[in-house]
């Protein structure tokens, strides 16, 4: 599992969220922000004409765009991009070829079997690139973080089996086979090699993988996306009245899975790690809530006081 985001993933699939009104709640901030940056740094243009035919939201866009194990990090990108730019010529020849085949791409797309062409393309990437993900680089990490303690903790309480089983609704495991819900009917044959999977932010509802199963095989799968909040009811429940709306919101997300991590309770209550610490050591000090370290992470959990007290809360 990959540790870090995948720079030019993420460059592809928020490339496909403007293509598109499915799952828009969920990316709406960055929507309207990476929209009015883009008018202002005048990419609005190169989005158009030069990125988006070549990342369609479509069954194919060509594999040498998202050479492997590339990362958010400079170093990462850098390499990324220097892969895109050495593509020998026939292969990007072919795939282009392919891309035409599922949309009608522009004609100057053929230039880019050129050496000097993938360079000023690549110019473009790393220009939106700097608009449109670097600037969300910790809400980036902070969903893949906890997608991974998820994963984790799926692991050492069922094993390989557990977490595979536990990596989303599109994705159900059926020993040996993993079944992906997927934009055409294909399969993908491990043939003893293993598969990097890739928790990406800005992919959404399916899965994506390369198209060609020589290469190392990659599975793109989207993280976890909650909706906004509802409004308060002006009428609190007995627990949010007696503890506070804060702390009620650590126990039910403490409540869920197999608990929560400090990160994870701050982003879904909407405030720092440092109140989530203090409102924890109150829960924990009334013995409601269990906290245990698990590497880098402190891992909140239910006591069966807690646990009944949710139950009870109407």
């Amino acid at each position: 599992m990959a540790t870090a985001p995948d720079a030019l993933w993420e460059v592809a699939a928020s490339l496909h969220r403007f293509q598109t009104r499915a799952g828009r709640w969920a990316y709406a901030g960055w929507y309207r922000t990476t929209h009015a940056r883009l008018r202002e740094q005048r990419l609005d243009r190169v989005v158009r004409e030069v990125l988006l035919p070549l990342f369609p939201r479509a069954r194919y866009f060509p594999d040498f765009l998202t050479p492997d194990r590339s990362s958010c990090a400079d170093d990462g990108l850098d390499a990324a991009l220097d892969a895109i730019v050495s593509t020998p010529s026939g292969r990007v020849n072919r795939e282009l070829a392919m891309l035409h085949q599922h949309v009608r791409a522009p004609a100057w797309v053929r230039r880019l079997t050129d050496t000097q062409e993938r360079r000023d393309f690549v110019a473009a990437i790393r220009s939106y690139h700097e608009v449109a993900v670097r600037p969300f680089a910790d809400q980036i990490h902070a969903h893949l973080e906890a997608g991974r303690s998820s994963s984790c903790r799926e692991l050492l309480h069922g094993g390989i089996q557990g977490m595979l089983a536990g990596l989303g609704p599109a994705m159900r495991w059926q020993p040996p086979v993993l079944h992906v819900r997927y934009a055409v009917d294909r399969d993908l044959h491990l043939g003893g090699r293993g598969i990097r999977l890739v928790p990406s932010y800005f992919c959404w509802d399916n899965p994506v993988s390369l198209a060609d199963p020589r290469l190392p095989p990659v599975l793109i799968y989207p993280l976890l996306h909650e909706p906004a909040a509802a409004t308060p009811s002006t009428s609190p429940t007995p627990l949010t009245a007696l503890l506070g709306r804060t702390r009620t919101t650590v126990l039910r997300v403490a409540a869920s899975g197999a608990g929560a991590t400090t990160g994870e309770i701050a982003r879904a209550a909407g405030i720092s790690s440092s109140s989530v610490s203090k409102h924890t050591g109150v829960l924990r000090g009334a013995g409601l809530l269990i906290s245990s370290r698990h590497g880098g992470n402190v891992l909140h959990t239910l006591t069966p006081a807690g646990a009944s007290m949710l139950r009870t809360d109407i």
